[in-house]
């Protein structure tokens, strides 16, 4: 297998702009470009512009697509209207997540699945082999996408002024195909930073000449180029889960409190489904024995928490953060953590994060720890 990183289109636009690159689910990706507090601000305020072209796109067409999907995922795909796009997961039988996903259905029987890079040949796998049986083919789009994020509350203005796409008609959670710059695009609003904005997939042949109109056009408004570092801050900031951290293979969705992506009632095939039967007892289990909850900390001090750190409260530990960071909207040191339902309620006193031996105090708080204005 090699180990020589892919490179993205856009890869001689990341050195020439200086980016500091890494390697990230075997791409050479751009993590930052000068200062990642800078590019977290100006998409908090204004907008960034993202290279997302490691993320992986399989397309699925047939008669049979709703039901196929309905039978290999754990949302209700069938219900999902053309032109709209869904959060949801692909579990193994034993109800573990092998990844979270988006799916945007393109047309009557034509869907794209979206995931994560690190698992992209993962799901690619689960997915053709789930195929047997349906009038459904499963097609490893990767190579036929490039994709861009303008992300932030400039992103509607300045897409406007490239496209005469409804954008305003668009709602969140939805694509449409149009043209962007003169380059043909699906336009999605959709994001994983808690800002408005959009996902452009294109050719990846249009890649740059799209990341220079987009880039031209946000000038006027601050518009930046934006990495990985504070893609991850910004995600971090919206409570959104990371697969890796907050969810794992160990984990069913009901652990990563997000059952709630969990349909046992569906439109087709009996709403029978891989993983029904584990998933339906990990809901029971939910029910009478609560996992560990997903909650936010709040540092009072200064030291970061990371990944893998304990979370403990009278001497004992009682949970583990899966991530953290310094967050430059709260000025402070923020993670989400799995805690023990016992300590998990915001505001319970005397929980710490034991760094490197100190138990470093920390406030329990609700998730997101930050909601943009509507």
């Amino acid at each position: 297998m090699s180990t020589v990183p892919r490179l993205t289109a856009l890869d001689a636009v990341h050195r020439a702009l200086g980016a500091t690159m890494t390697d990230f689910a075997g791409w050479d990706m751009p993590l930052r470009y000068g200062s990642e507090r800078d590019e977290h601000i100006a998409v908090r305020t204004k907008a960034g512009l993202f290279d997302l072209s490691h993320m992986g796109e399989i397309t699925v067409t047939g008669p049979q697509a709703a039901d196929f999907l309905n039978f290999s995922l754990v949302g209700n795909i069938g219900s999902v209207g053309v032109g709209r796009a869904r959060y949801t997961m692909i579990c193994a039988e034993d109800g573990g997540i092998l990844d979270d996903l988006i799916v945007y259905r393109l047309g009557e029987t034509e869907y794209m699945v979206v995931a994560n890079a690190s698992n992209a040949q993962v799901v690619l796998d689960a997915l053709t082999a789930r195929a047997d049986g349906f009038d459904a083919r499963v097609r490893d789009d990767r190579d036929a996408y490039a994709l861009l994020a303008v992300q932030g509350p400039e992103s509607p203005g300045i897409l406007k002024s490239l496209t005469d796409a409804d954008l305003d008609g668009l709602k969140y959670y939805a694509g449409l195909p149009g043209t962007v710059a003169g380059v043909p695009a699906l336009i999605a609003r959709t994001g994983y930073t808690g800002e408005d904005g959009f996902e452009l997939f294109v050719a990846p042949g249009d890649a740059e000449k799209l990341w220079g109109a987009l880039m031209e056009a946000g000038e006027p408004v601050g518009l930046v180029p934006a990495g990985l570092s504070c893609r991850d801050t910004l995600r971090l900031e919206a409570g959104m889960p990371l697969y890796g951290h907050e969810l794992t293979a160990e984990l069913t969705p009901f652990d990563a409190g997000l059952g709630r992506v969990v349909k046992f009632e569906k439109t087709s095939q009996a709403d029978t489904f891989v993983g029904r039967a584990a998933l339906a007892a990990a809901a029971e289990r939910a029910e009478t024995a609560p996992p560990r909850k997903l909650v936010g900390l709040i540092a009072e001090g200064r030291r970061i928490p990371r990944a893998g750190f304990s979370v403990v409260a009278d001497g004992k530990v009682v949970g583990e953060v899966t991530s953290g960071a310094p967050s430059p909207t709260l000025g402070k040191p923020i993670a989400i953590a799995y805690v023990d339902a016992a300590h998990a309620a915001p505001g319970t006193e005397g929980v710490g994060v034991d760094i490197r031996g100190t138990h470093e105090p920390y406030e329990v708080v609700a998730l997101p720890f930050y909601k943009r204005q509507k």
